[in-house]
């Protein structure tokens, strides 16, 4: 018995497999999604190549103080055992790094810009130092 190819109880054709990127190496650092090997940079819209890119790191961050929520909670219970001296708690700060840091790449005509969001001072400084390596593997 054969289905004419219109048929809805007929078998569905596959679907084509999207080809694979040519395999330039593995990855030796990756920057959110920014991924460089030895030969290419390969970013969502696209491979560039990594000899003679171009790369800029721009902080967009800002550290905001505020309560801590263990404070805040201490605070709350000690008002029934010593009144007004529990809110001095509230006075208790923590700095919270808020933001992004732009990491752009640029190579010949074509560039991308990846935002990275910020969730510790560290990630500023790990952020930098990836770029910095990144930077010394274009020049060679």
């Amino acid at each position: 018995m054969t289905f004419p190819p219109g048929d809805p109880w007929s078998a569905p054709t596959p679907a084509p497999v999207p080809s694979a990127p040519a395999a330039s190496g593995p990855v030796i650092v990756e920057i959110a999604e920014i991924e460089v090997t030895s030969t290419t940079v390969r970013t969502p819209v696209g491979d560039l190549p990594l000899a003679g890119s171009h790369w800029q790191v721009t902080d967009h961050w800002f550290p905001q103080r505020r309560t801590p929520l263990w404070a805040k909670i201490l605070a709350f219970l000690g008002i029934c055992v010593t009144a007004g001296l529990s809110l001095l708690l509230l006075l208790v700060k923590e700095s919270v790094p808020q933001g992004t840091v732009h990491v752009t790449v640029v190579s010949g005509p074509r560039q991308y810009v990846a935002r990275i969001p910020i969730r510790h001072e560290g990630d500023v400084t790990s952020i930098n130092q990836q770029v910095n390596y990144v930077r010394s593997l274009a020049a060679l």
